[in-house]
């Protein structure tokens, strides 16, 4: 039975093969670090990850390429810069749609004196703009928010929120994991004050790499998470205070940069705005084989039923079958790989009124087929009839 991997939402699959090359290269030829040898290896491989900061900086609109810090994912990334730039007695808002990796690092600063409000969405996953000015505080420090949800795609208006974060002098933190290499992002356009991202979605590179862009700004306001050896400043015992050595101790994954710097050089080979339209046009090609099944009243897809505001993340919820047997089923039954439960964000479950039983997630990547779609939509059709 051929395999059909359904679930990019989680981590792409299959990379480009100038990721895997790049990363068995670096393993059996290379394998030096970068900042602890005082030998060529060391210093040309300390280009290559000074290219990928350009890379990311551009890409983002990130300014000046010092300002990007190296993490093992975006749930370090979110971490470091909300516990770092978070203190007691600040208030801080967010969406109803927002991941764990956003919620619990700020259920955590909660017990030791940082409030946090939700801004409202609705059954769509759309998040109420109107109501984000009436729930700003004195005492508000800053607006963290996902750029689209995990759980159904809705895309958040980033830059309208951004705007408003400008306007009040409210710091702008943006979640972009199912975003980053699939919609522009414009830092400056944008208002956005820290972006934080992982290397393995969108962005196409392995697993294990990620990170975070800053302005000038906020490089002081954030007190770093953690702390060690940087390979600089080897005569003292302080954090270093300049980028990106304050925010990076220790030894980095420099095969999962390796990685990343050949899948952002083939990103922008192919072009973010292709890859979208792409990825879109299955998304719809999926929803319309889904409509009939949902008039039937087999299924219930959840939030939008189009491609405009959403990414290639659809969730439905099978209506005569249990969604967890459904999802087995599609796999042992079909070969198809989804995913299934609550997805890491049960209060975007609340919002879109499918807590607790969850949905089934269909996330589609560059290197799906419309072949694929098809056999979905045929396979949920058996399933639920």
């Amino acid at each position: 039975m051929d395999k059909i991997y359904l679930d990019n939402g989680a981590t792409s699959f299959p990379k480009p093969k100038e990721v895997a090359d790049a990363v068995y290269e670096y393993m059996t030829v290379v394998g030096a670090n970068i900042n602890r040898g005082g030998y060529q290896v060391a210093y040309d491989l300390e280009g290559t990850v000074f290219e990928t900061r350009e890379m990311l900086a551009e890409m983002f609109g990130g300014g000046d390429c010092k300002n990007v810090v190296f993490t093992k994912n975006i749930t370090e990334s979110l971490n470091v810069v909300l516990k770092g730039f978070l203190q007691p007695g600040d208030h801080v808002l967010c969406s109803s749609m927002e991941h764990n990796a956003v919620m619990r690092p700020l259920v955590q600063l909660e017990k030791k004196g940082v409030e946090f409000d939700r801004i409202p969405g609705n059954e769509k996953g759309e998040l109420d703009l109107d109501a984000v000015e009436g729930m700003i505080k004195e005492n508000t420090a800053a607006i963290v928010m996902t750029h689209a949800s995990n759980l159904v795609g809705t895309v958040n208006p980033i830059k309208e929120v951004g705007q408003i974060c400008r306007k009040h002098g409210l710091a702008f933190i943006v979640d972009a994991a199912q975003t980053a290499g699939v919609l522009p992002i414009d830092m400056k356009e944008m208002c956005i004050d820290a972006l934080c991202f992982t290397g393995h979605k969108s962005l196409l590179g392995p697993q294990g790499i990620g990170g975070f862009i800053i302005r000038d700004h906020m490089v002081e306001l954030i007190d770093p998470l953690l702390s060690g050896g940087t390979g600089s400043i080897s005569h003292t015992e302080e954090i270093p205070d300049f980028m990106p050595d304050r925010f990076e101790p220790g030894t980095m994954n420099i095969p999962g940069i390796v990685g990343l710097h050949a899948s952002l050089k083939w990103i922008k080979e192919k072009g973010i705005d292709t890859i979208e339209t792409y990825e879109l046009g299955l998304t719809q090609r999926f929803l319309d084989g889904l409509i009939p099944l949902e008039e039937k009243g087999l299924i219930k897809i959840i939030g939008l039923k189009g491609t405009e505001g959403r990414t290639a993340v659809v969730s439905i919820q099978t209506l005569s079958v249990d969604c967890a047997d459904a999802a087995f089923r599609l796999d042992f039954e079909y070969g198809i790989m989804t995913r299934v439960g609550l997805h890491c964000a049960p209060n975007a479950h609340k919002t879109l009124g499918t807590f607790p039983t969850g949905t089934i997630r269909f996330s589609f990547g560059i290197f799906n087929t419309e072949e694929e779609v098809d056999t979905a939509i045929r396979a949920i059709t058996e399933i639920c009839s």
